[in-house]
């Protein structure tokens, strides 16, 4: 059974480990959301020794911006930097993936100027129309162009923590009563049209989807709908299925204290698809992570607040598995 340091390839791309540094927001990027120095610099510490780098969420629209300094890819003259910045992670001979993302409903008011908008009206949010959908799914889809012209070897697709895609899968924010919303078939529409779309700008690159597996809600996302996904995921061309936290985000309190909290989904996903899965939820020992890897719970695993304290964590990890 393969390791946390044995590679693997994945639609021609060899990662040299299992290690992946998942998308952190740093808040380094400028107003608009351009690549600063500030920025490349924190990626440029932590991308020796990993399998694969994730690049924090970008927003895809002006309407979709969640904090004042968030990394945009909404607009051709932010490529330049963007291209700057998946260079510097190659000439570490690490491959890159950037993620984009709406924050719809949790989109910050004062930052776009404008009310939020969500797959249904919350009284903070405006419920957006069918039109603005269609207008969406081309928001991420050219965000995706930009992203292949950057250099970048594909992009992950933000479905998690409460953004606007996993806003549409979750029953506990979709109260649509067209073909958006209701049935598991109907939450699973907009985000799998965001898929098929992006899935033919990449060019044949990488296409990883951050799925929101569980709310940790009674009435919210439960693993059944989230397997069956999963699946309808793979099936319209998605490369990895990176498993992580619904609307409880990415570091629920009731969790804090689990090590590999969201393992279990992602191991339940595991058996239903056979594109590689990760894993994640405050893992931060190295010899943890290569047992989920040997025990066949995930293919890879992502290790996110412990390279934010330590950026040479890849690299003690590997010295340690070695030894």
């Amino acid at each position: 059974m393969a390791g946390l340091l044995d590679p693997l390839e994945v639609k021609g791309l060899t990662f040299r480990n299992r290690i992946v540094m998942p998308p952190m927001q740093t808040g380094r990027a400028t107003v608009k959301g351009a690549v600063t120095d500030r920025l490349v610099s924190f990626y440029v510490r932590r991308s020796t020794a990993l399998g694969l780098l994730i690049v924090e969420h970008c927003y895809v629209s002006s309407s979709g911006k969640l904090s004042p300094k968030q990394l945009g890819i909404y607009d051709d003259e932010l490529i330049g930097g963007l291209e700057r910045l998946s260079g510097r992670i190659h000439a570490a001979g690490t491959p890159v993936v950037v993620q984009i993302t709406h924050a719809g409903g949790v989109a910050n008011r004062e930052v776009i100027g404008a009310e939020p908008v969500g797959p249904s009206a919350t009284g903070k949010t405006r419920e957006l129309t069918r039109s603005e959908i269609e207008a969406l799914v081309e928001d991420f889809a050219v965000a995706a162009e930009r992203a292949i012209k950057a250099g970048f070897d594909g992009v992950e697709l933000h479905g998690a923590h409460g953004f606007l895609l996993n806003q549409f899968f979750s029953p506990l924010l979709n109260k649509r009563g067209d073909e958006y919303g209701g049935s598991l078939e109907n939450r699973m529409r907009f985000p799998l049209m965001v898929v098929e779309e992006v899935r033919k700008r990449v060019k044949g690159r990488l296409l990883l989807y951050r799925l929101g597996a569980d709310d940790l809600a009674p009435n919210g996302t439960q693993i059944e709908s989230s397997v069956a996904f999963a699946v309808k995921l793979e099936q319209r061309g998605v490369d990895v299925v990176d498993v992580s936290g619904g609307l409880c985000g990415s570091e629920p309190k009731q969790l804090r204290n689990v090590k590999g909290y969201f393992v279990p989904q992602a191991y339940e996903i595991k058996k239903a698809v056979r594109v590689p899965v990760v894993g994640v939820g405050g893992i931060t020992e190295a010899e943890y992570a290569d047992m989920l890897v040997r025990d066949g719970k995930v293919d890879l695993v992502a290790v996110g607040r412990a390279f934010w304290k330590d950026p040479k964590w890849a690299e003690k990890a590997v010295e340690a598995l070695k030894a």
